[in-house]
C-alpha cells in the first residue's frame, strides 16, 4: 500500500466541523470536491468549487433524501481496485471516475434518541448511505482514504503536504471507520431491543469509545482505561474534572460507589468511601453537619477516601473536607469559595456531577468472566417501607422505622454479606464483603458508641439470617431494632430471639446482594 494523493474526494457530513478548512486543503492540491445536500451548500459558500453527486451519477435525490450516494457511479468509484485491470476496465467501459478519499460522519441517531424524539423522528435519523461510503471505502483502503472523525482532518492535510496518504495511515483510519459503524449500529439496534421492554438484550452490543486512559488498573503491573458507555445513565464516567491529580482506575471505582449511594437519598448527605464500601453516611438538615456525622462514624477509615456529596458543596463542607487527607470528592457542584478553600489541595481530585443518576435510570450491570460476560439489569428499585411486614410482637416506634429506612438504604450499596448498624439518619457501623453473616454483624457492632440523643440502635441486612446467632450478637450491642429480607427456613428462630430481647423486626420481601 503504496503513497498517494487523492484527486477526487467525496465529502458528505452532518457534522461540518473543520470542514471547510480540509476542502480548502484538498483543492489547494487539486483535489476534485463531490459532494451533497448542505454539505455542498457549505462549501460553495466559502467560495470552493463542488461537483454534486448527481451530476456524477446522472440521477437525482429521491425519496426525501433517502437515497443519493447508493449509486454505482459512486461505489464503483469508492470500491475499484486499482491494481486490477478487470475493475478498471469495467470502470471505463461505464464512464466511472475514481474517488479516492471520503469524508463522511453520520446522522448524529444518539443524540435525536436522547433528545426525547419519537420514533418515526427516530427512524429518519437512521443515516443509510453514509454508513454504506463509509464502509466501502474502509474495505477498499488499499486506495482510497475514509475519514469519519474531524479531528482527524489536520493529519490528512498533513500527509498531503508530504505527498499523500500511505498504507498505515488508510489502514488506521478504516480501523475507525469500521469501529463508528459499528458504534452507529449498535446504538440502534439497543434501541430497538429495548422497545419491547426486555430487560435483556440479544446479542449484547457495547459500543464503548475511549474516553481516557489511565495511568494503571487496579495495580501499577495492569494496564487499565476508561470507556464510555453512550446507553449508560449519569455516573461518575460523565463527570468534570476541576482539579487534582489524574483519575485513577481505583478512584473511578470508589466514586461510582460513593454516587450511586448518595444518590439514594433525598436530604443533606455526605458518603465516605474506602474500597468501595462506605465507611461513613449521614443525613442532616445541612450538609456540612452531614460531613460532621459522616465523618465521625469511621474516622479512621476515612483517611485517603472518596467523598460523595448530593448537593453542591458550601464552605463550610469544604472547611471540613480540607482537614482530611482524601482522594477524591465528587459533588453536583462546588460554591465558589469551597473551592477557592480546596485549591490548597492540589492533588485533591474534585469532580462534577450536573446531574445525579435517579432510581428509574437503569442500565445494565456487565462483568467479565473466564469464556464470557456475566449481564444482569442493575439494581435500582427496593421496597416501600409502608410496604414492610413487622414480623416480632413489638413494632418499631417511629423513630426507629425512619432510622431503619435509612439503614436499609444504605445497606443495599455495601458488599455481601453486608450489615448496617445507624442511629437516626448516621451510620455508627457497618460490616460488609464478610464470609457469614454473623462475622457482619460483630463488625458492624464493634465498638459502638452512641450519644442517648441520636436515637435508638438499628440494624440492617442485605439477606436473611440462616440463624439466630447474628441477631443475639446484636441484642448485645443494643440493638432495638432490625431490617431484613426474610425468607429462611429459620425465620421462625430469628423472630423469636427478637422477642427475647424485645427487639423490633420488619421484613421487606426483597434481598440486595451486592457482590
Amino acid at each position: 500500500m503504496s503513497k498517494s494523493l487523492p484527486r477526487r474526494a467525496l465529502l458528505s457530513v452532518f457534522d461540518k466541523t473543520g470542514l471547510v478548512e480540509l476542502a480548502t486543503a484538498l483543492a489547494g492540491h487539486g483535489v476534485e470536491l463531490v459532494s451533497t445536500g448542505g454539505t455542498a451548500r457549505a462549501l460553495r459558500e466559502a467560495g470552493l468549487e463542488v461537483v454534486d453527486v448527481s451530476a456524477i451519477s446522472g440521477r437525482p435525490e429521491i425519496l426525501d433524501g433517502r437515497v443519493k450516494t447508493l449509486q454505482p457511479e459512486i461505489h464503483g468509484g469508492i470500491l475499484a481496485r486499482r491494481a486490477d485491470p478487470a475493475h478498471m476496465a469495467v470502470l471505463a467501459e461505464h464512464g466511472i471516475a475514481t474517488i479516492d478519499l471520503v469524508v463522511v460522519n453520520l446522522y448524529p441517531f444518539a443524540r435525536t434518541l436522547a433528545s426525547g424524539a419519537d420514533f418515526a423522528t427516530c427512524i429518519e435519523n437512521i443515516d443509510i448511505g453514509g454508513p454504506a461510503m463509509i464502509r466501502a471505502a474502509a474495505k477498499n483502503h488499499e486506495d482510497v482514504a475514509i475519514l469519519t472523525d474531524p479531528a482527524d482532518y489536520p493529519r490528512l492535510v498533513e500527509a498531503l503536504a508530504a505527498g499523500g496518504t500511505d498504507g498505515a495511515l488508510r489502514q488506521e483510519l478504516a480501523r475507525k471507520a469500521f469501529a463508528h459503524t459499528a458504534a452507529y449500529d449498535a446504538a440502534i439496534a439497543t434501541w430497538l431491543d429495548g422497545l419491547d421492554g426486555s430487560p435483556l438484550p440479544d446479542p449484547l452490543l457495547v459500543a464503548a469509545p475511549l474516553q481516557q486512559t489511565l495511568r494503571y488498573g487496579e495495580n501499577p503491573h495492569q494496564a487499565g482505561a476508561l470507556h464510555a458507555w453512550p446507553q449508560g445513565r449519569p455516573g461518575v464516567a460523565l463527570a468534570r474534572q476541576l482539579q487534582g491529580k489524574e483519575l485513577s482506575y481505583n478512584n473511578l471505582q470508589d466514586a461510582d460507589a460513593a454516587v450511586e449511594l448518595v444518590a439514594g437519598f433525598t436530604r443533606p448527605t455526605i458518603v465516605i468511601v474506602k474500597h468501595t464500601n462506605p465507611c461513613g453516611v449521614a443525613s442532616a438538615a445541612t450538609l456540612h453537619e452531614a460531613w460532621e456525622r459522616a465523618l465521625a462514624a469511621d474516622p479512621v477509615s476515612a483517611f485517603g477516601g472518596i467523598v460523595a456529596s448530593n448537593r453542591p458543596v458550601d464552605a463550610a463542607t469544604a472547611e471540613g473536607l480540607a482537614g482530611l487527607f482524601l482522594e477524591v470528592v465528587v459533588a453536583p457542584g462546588f460554591a465558589p469559595e469551597a473551592l477557592e478553600r480546596l485549591a490548597a489541595k492540589a492533588n485533591l481530585r474534585l469532580l462534577v456531577l450536573d446531574r445525579l443518576p435517579g432510581p428509574g435510570e437503569a442500565m445494565l450491570d456487565v462483568r467479565s468472566i473466564g469464556g464470557g460476560l456475566l449481564v444482569q439489569a442493575r439494581d435500582t428499585t427496593t421496597s416501600d417501607p409502608a410496604s414492610w411486614e413487622t414480623v416480632t410482637r413489638r413494632a418499631p416506634t417511629a423513630e426507629e422505622r425512619a432510622a431503619l429506612a435509612f439503614a436499609w438504604t444504605v445497606c443495599r450499596q455495601v458488599r455481601s454479606n453486608a450489615i448496617v448498624v445507624a442511629a437516626g439518619e448516621t451510620t455508627l457501623g457497618i460490616g460488609g464483603g464478610q464470609t457469614s453473616r454473623v462475622e457482619a454483624v460483630e463488625l458492624a457492632c464493634r465498638g459502638l458508641r452512641v450519644e442517648p440523643a441520636a436515637g435508638p440502635l438499628v440494624l440492617a441486612s442485605d439477606a436473611f439470617f440462616p440463624f439466630a446467632d447474628g441477631i443475639e450478637r446484636a441484642a448485645g450491642a443494643g440493638i432495638r431494632a432490625v431490617v431484613q429480607p426474610g425468607g429462611s427456613l429459620r425465620d421462625g428462630e430469628v423472630i423469636a430471639a427478637c422477642d427475647a430481647h424485645d427487639i423490633a423486626m420488619v421484613t421487606t420481601g426483597r434481598r440486595h446482594f451486592k457482590h
